[in-house]
């Protein structure tokens, strides 16, 4: 495995993160097989290990965890707050108030006295920035937490967020962590850039795309049920958009078969080729899932194949817009001028 620098913090991390979404109830609710999965992506150079709060409501975070036991210190460990965790309006969010509290709270599920890097889920238009930056650099200089890191920033919100921190002299985000693949190529225009230009690490997540990417849904294939963790609106295959999707996963199916490659292999490797991108966020559900995905950390894309990419899906084109995490809040109808 070939570590890559994290930004500008010194810390070395793999290029492939482990993602721990499906670890629970969400996907597989199997405690001893999501251990075995954990132990098998240490064991072959796997350093970086991502979860969140709301990922099965803790129990995600409880198996990682567990499974960290007598191996806390190989880790580069990673989790996130800010999503609700229950119907109380004040149990989500940015506010000092919940941080102080949700990270007490990710700590003991996670069997640990810090986290490495601690991550607001989203941007909220409803606070400032200022606010979260406070607390999280509290919680920086008690030793709670190492690194500060944001997800789904637009690149305004980004660099705010980095003014602000020179400006009030507090901690800095030093990671985004964005959504990419060669289906949701949104954040090369702006947010790529943005993070390089300010030293940041880039963690992409669902380089697969929700599965449209894994092989599994082709244009023959029954539509896919939906979950928690895939809302129904990004796999309506009846959709313009995802039907647009399907034809694109026909052809890249066979450029990946023509370069010698699976197709899974083709879209995490064009993740990690990208010069902005620290780690792609990989989320098996299965061991074999996990199997198929650890190729694609030793492959480099010829010119010619990354140019074949782009002429089927042109660089900065997210092709179904319910795919983008961004402008949920700055897109609704209270927010436009009519």
């Amino acid at each position: 495995m070939q570590y890559r620098p994290l930004g500008r913090t010194g810390v070395q991390v793999s290029p492939l993160c482990l993602g721990s979404m499906m670890f629970g109830p969400w996907g597989n609710d199997d405690r001893t097989d999501a251990t075995r999965i954990i132990h098998r992506a240490l064991d072959v150079g796997i350093n970086f290990v991502d979860t969140a709060d709301v990922y099965s409501a803790g129990v995600s975070e409880e198996i990682v965890g567990a499974a960290l036991a007598g191996r806390r210190d190989e880790v580069f460990l990673a989790t996130k707050f800010f999503m609700p965790m229950d119907d109380d309006p004040n149990h989500r969010g940015g506010s000092r108030r919940w941080i102080i509290r949700e990270v007490e709270a990710s700590l003991r599920r996670l069997g640990t006295d810090y986290i490495d890097l601690y991550q607001v889920h989203r941007p909220s238009p409803d606070m400032d920035v200022a606010e979260t930056l406070g607390a999280l650099s509290d919680l920086v200089h008690e030793g709670k937490i190492r690194y500060l890191g944001s997800s789904s920033y637009s690149g305004s919100q980004i660099i705010e967020a980095q003014w602000v921190s020179a400006e009030r002299r507090l901690e800095r985000f030093v990671t985004e962590q964005p959504p990419y693949s060669i289906l949701v190529r949104g954040i090369e225009e702006d947010v790529l850039p943005t993070t390089l230009r300010h030293g940041m690490g880039t963690l992409t997540y669902s380089p697969l795309a929700g599965g449209w990417l894994s092989g599994r849904w082709r244009k023959n294939a029954a539509s896919t049920p939906t979950s928690p963790a895939r809302p129904s609106a990004r796999f309506d295959m009846s959709t313009p958009a995802n039907q647009r999707k399907l034809d694109v996963v026909e052809d890249l199916a066979v450029l990946a078969a023509e370069a010698g490659l699976t197709l899974i292999e083709l879209a995490i490797a064009f993740v990690i080729n990208h010069p902005g991108v620290t780690s792609a966020i990989v989320g098996p559900r299965t061991m074999e899932q996990l199997d198929s995905y650890l190729p694609a950390a030793e492959v480099t894309l010829s010119a010619d194949v990354l140019d074949r990419i782009d002429q089927i899906v042109a660089p900065g084109v997210t092709l179904n817009p319910d795919d983008n995490s961004y402008g949920t809040h700055e897109l609704i109808a209270a927010a436009r001028r009519r």
